[in-house]
């Protein structure tokens, strides 16, 4: 019971020593010193000096001499205060002291604090020198006191003139004041009081500050107590103490820069000042540019401290400050109208006491306005501007508090409540804080203090946290949690930093998105239906093994008739067997070996680091594993077969390359029937084929047109008259850089892989043309020239706009042209085909429809195609006279065509034999080996007709028995070629 009594008593006691210490004592310490300031007398009386008028001279030439001085100076009017307007030549005024009743010497107070020099004399009954004195010292009855001189006058001196001579230098006021003794040294230690109180008032106040911003590392308070160092010696100034710092006297000579550097100094440090305590608060008030500018002349006025003397400064530091007071005092008003706080408020009332009091003076003297001169007290201005500017700085100190402090709430509700768990460690790695997520998961129990963060992760997770903190960037990790715990089988994401000699971290919990992650790395790579790789899958796997040294094959399987089953039983059983075929695919050759599905039912095999032998014996497995069971799929069965192609793969291909070839391979196996396997090797004539396709596609790929293009033409024969003109087809040739020539077919179908065949065209029909109108006196006996027209360009409207308008330049042999158009891209778009066949007539060209019966024909839609001529197609002429059927057919088209009114074309004609039978069935042209091959334009030019260039014995006999037809049967024959 006693050790509560006494534990009551030491808190009752506590609580009354705070109370009265917080209270209390600052109470009665603030009552007292306002009482004693109201109602208290002054320490030194300073009442009773006299202030003398006197009348005053310039002497701007500095050539006056006393006696002269005294003669100007009796017909000047008196005054009590003189602006020197910043002149630094000599004035003269003369005074008249007082007649005092007390006994001793009177004194004459010259107080300017700018005075440099002064000289006095008696002026009866002679001029007599009294004193002089400088800022270097004194002579006679002058001495230095205060910021100014005194002179002592003797009792017999009294009601005696006294002429006085002085120089100043700044905006200096001559006043004098008359007094005895006793009051001057009242007045003196008055000063001195003055001084040292707002020294060690401001100097204490500065150093307090300052130190406090030191330690709180608070540089904007840095500032201010420079501010404060600065409002000192500005008071200083204004009181005339500034010859003297800490109780050292400065020497004259260094005084001038002194108070120019003070004056830059303290107009840069206020600037600073302004705009560091009120920088959120300036971002909302407009005109910055204006603080930018203040800021500007402070570093100007700092550059003309160091370069003008006193008397050429003081203007730039009137025209500056001027400026500074105007922009302050703008941004000042807008502070209080939009701020509103309690700092703003303290600091406006600061700077009005500044911009009014410490400025005042300046003014004055600019704009010679004296009633703002000596209208208030130095030592009060300083310590109330300082107090003031003092009280903002710990208003915003408190603000920054209590900002600080909502944060840290802020910051403890999201750190409580945020789903990201937080947590801190120490050195030995056991929790010092964490959040509820945290707790929430890992389990953690409340009191954790002894739980280490190992505990809670796999092996090697403390060494994988280390790691993270050497590194310099903010870059996370995953971690995985402990086999033996709550965080089994999850993953975190992990953060870390050191702070304070603590880890501080922030933990995720992302399996599921690992897992969707590992589930997009692994589609982007493998067929979502069967597991197997994909074909961007495979085809990085085959170009791994294209950049290694090593043999290697690829294999290429399609399954046979997979669309039937697709079709028959739907996709779902489609996708079932694809499943089921996978899985053995993968059972045969392993893991090791990549397989992809890269197609509906095409699979790819890469056989790394193995030859093409033993590929072809692990492809012959898989065929044997597709055929020993059928795939049941629910109660139906399914016998699935493949085709397989293998190629043999070096160093350095390409992986489209490769996997043409494979491709190219299976396909060869598909036609010779089911569950065939072709394996190209090396160096077979296939590949060779694939490899100049690809340069081909490739050359004609690029922007322009390869060189090596020319023509050659094969002549075309009449049957009626073979001696009577010259026709011929107009083919396309590619001389190749190593002199080989690349035949129309191949060409043709590289240009359309390539998307090139439009712009080949294109130079086709031009070249042609310009080639009939240089020769077309060479060509007098030619009827027609066929060149055959592709279906893209058929259908590209802009290669049609340039064929007419390349029409319309060769009108004079366009007449000759029969554009050769294939029947199924004629039949492809009938009304297209039409529009284009009447725009050629109108042109006066001619067209035939070329590889008749080639395709699936539709009679009724021929009628609408008003053609000039067919061309049958060459399978049927090259074996008609082996195949009955095929003469037949070659029949039923000659008469079809002459039925409709059009010409018959025969192509591949090669013996001697067919050009019979097509003869007797009433074939109006033949082309083919049997009558010529294709000519270069040279020959066509030297030749008369097409039957110069039969070689063949037996078919020149032929022609020749030919010849006994009549004249009529000839003419018949020329009437009806140039119908055509």
């Amino acid at each position: 019971m006693t050790t509560v009594k006494w534990a009551f008593r030491d808190r009752l006691t506590g609580w009354a020593f705070q109370r009265f210490s917080v209270y209390v004592a600052p109470f009665v310490i603030a009552l007292g010193s306002i009482g004693v300031l109201l109602w208290a007398p002054q320490q030194f009386d300073t009442t009773g000096t006299v202030s003398l008028s006197f009348p005053v001279i310039a002497d701007p030439s500095a050539t006056l001499s006393p006696a002269n001085a005294i003669a100007r100076l009796q017909n000047v009017a008196h005054t009590a205060r003189f602006s020197t307007h910043l002149a630094e030549t000599p004035f003269w005024f003369t005074l008249v002291p007082p007649v005092e009743t007390s006994a001793g010497a009177t004194f004459i107070d010259l107080p300017s604090r700018h005075a440099q020099t002064v000289s006095c004399w008696r002026t009866a009954p002679t001029i007599t020198p009294l004193g002089a004195g400088d800022r270097y010292g004194a002579s006679g009855e002058m001495r230095i006191n205060k910021a100014g001189f005194a002179l002592r006058l003797q009792e017999d001196l009294r009601r005696t003139p006294i002429l006085c001579r002085a120089t100043f230098s700044g905006p200096a006021y001559i006043t004098a004041l008359a007094s005895s003794r006793d009051k001057l040294e009242a007045t003196t230690l008055d000063f001195h009081d003055g001084a040292s109180l707002i020294t060690g008032g401001l100097l204490t106040l500065a150093i307090f500050v300052f130190v406090t911003a030191i330690i709180n590392r608070e540089w904007t308070y840095v500032i201010f107590a420079a501010w404060l160092i600065g409002n000192l010696r500005l008071t200083a100034n204004a009181m005339g103490f500034d010859t003297e710092w800490l109780g050292r006297l400065i020497p004259p000579d260094h005084i001038g820069f002194l108070r120019e550097f003070t004056f830059a100094a303290y107009y840069l440090l206020t600037t600073t000042l302004f705009v560091e305590l009120f920088r959120r608060e300036l971002k909302a008030i407009g005109l910055r540019w204006t603080l930018h500018a203040v800021r500007y002349g402070g570093c100007l006025l700092m550059a003309a401290a160091f370069t003008l003397n006193y008397e050429h400064f003081i203007p730039v530091l009137w025209a500056s400050a001027s400026f500074c007071i105007l922009v302050l005092t703008y941004f000042l008003v807008q502070l209080v109208l939009k701020a509103r706080s309690r700092t703003v408020l303290w600091y406006v009332a600061s700077m009005g006491i500044v911009l009014f009091a410490t400025l005042s003076e300046v003014v004055a003297a600019a704009l010679g306005l004296k009633t703002l001169a000596g209208t208030h007290s130095p030592v009060v201005t300083a310590l109330s501007s300082s107090m003031l500017c003092a009280f903002a700085i710990a208003e915003r100190m408190r603000e920054e508090r209590v900002r600080r402090r909502q944060m840290e709430v802020e910051l403890r509700n999201t750190y409580d409540v945020t789903p990201i768990g937080l947590f801190t460690l120490n050195g030995e790695g056991c929790f010092v804080r964490a959040n509820p997520a945290l707790h929430s998961m890992l389990s953690l129990p409340h009191e954790y203090g002894t739980y280490r963060w190992a505990d809670y992760f796999a092996p090697g997770a403390e060494r994988m946290l280390d790691g993270l903190l050497e590194r310099d960037d903010s870059a996370s990790i995953e971690i995985e949690g402990t086999a033996s715990g709550k965080t089994d089988a999850r993953r975190y994401s992990l953060r870390a930093i050191c702070a304070n000699g603590f880890i501080e971290g922030s933990l995720e919990d992302v399996t599921d998105r690992s897992k969707a992650v590992e589930r997009l790395h692994f589609l982007a790579e493998h067929d979502p239906l069967t597991g197997l790789l994909n074909r961007r899958g495979i085809e990085h796997a085959i170009g791994r093994e294209c950049s290694k040294s090593g043999p290697w094959a690829l294999a290429y399987l399609d399954l046979d008739r997979f669309k039937l089953f697709n079709d028959l039983f739907g996709h779902g059983t489609g996708d079932e067997i694809l499943r089921h075929v996978a899985a053995r695919l993968v059972e045969r050759l392993g893991s090791r070996i990549p397989i992809g599905r890269i197609g509906g039912d095409e699979f790819v095999c890469v056989f790394a680091d193995m030859d093409v032998e033993d590929a072809i014996a692990h492809c012959r497995e898989l065929i044997v594993a597709l055929n020993s069971a059928p795939i049941h799929v629910g109660t139906r069965a399914f016998q699935v077969r493949g085709s397989i192609g293998v190629v043999e793969c070096a160093q350095g291909e390409r992986v489209p390359d490769t996997l043409a070839h494979a491709d190219r391979a299976c396909r060869a196996a598909k036609r010779g029937g089911n569950a065939r396997l072709i394996a190209l090797r090396k160096g077979a004539s296939a590949f060779e084929e694939r490899a100049a396709e690809i340069s081909l596609i490739e050359a004609l790929g690029q922007n322009r047109l390869p060189e090596g293009l020319f023509l050659v033409m094969q002549p075309i024969m009449s049957m009626q008259a073979p001696e009577e003109s010259l026709d011929f087809e107009v083919l396309l040739r590619l001389r190749t850089p190593d002199g080989s020539v690349t035949t129309a077919a191949k060409l043709i179908a590289a240009a359309e892989d390539s998307g090139t065949i439009v712009a080949i065209d294109r130079w086709v029909l031009s070249t042609t043309l310009a080639w009939l109108s240089e020769h077309q006196a060479s060509l007098s006996t030619t009827r027609f020239v066929c060149v055959n027209l592709s279906g893209g360009s058929l259908n590209d409207e802009v290669f049609l706009d340039e064929l007419f308008a390349l029409f319309s330049r060769h009108v004079d042999v366009v007449h000759c042209l029969c554009i050769e158009i294939t029947e199924s891209v004629a039949l492809h778009d009938l009304e297209h085909t039409e529009r284009f066949i009447g725009r050629v007539h109108d042109m006066g060209a001619k067209i035939a429809i070329d590889d008749f019966g080639a395709g699936q024909t539709s009679l009724r839609y021929l009628k609408k195609l008003s053609a000039d001529a067919l061309k049958i197609d060459g399978e049927f002429v090259r074996t008609m006279c082996a195949h009955p059927a095929d003469i037949a057919i070659v029949e039923a088209i000659i008469t079809l065509a002459r039925n409709l009114g059009m010409r018959s074309i025969a192509e591949w004609v090669e013996d001697l034999q067919t050009l019979q039978a097509l003869k007797e069935l009433g074939v109006d042209y033949v082309q083919g080996f049997a009558i010529a091959r294709p000519q270069e334009a040279c020959d066509i030019l030297a030749a008369s007709s097409t039957a110069s260039f039969v070689m063949d014995a037996q078919v020149t006999s032929y022609l020749g028995a030919e010849r006994t037809l009549g004249v009529d049967s000839v003419r018949q024959s020329l009437e009806r070629e140039s119908a055509i």
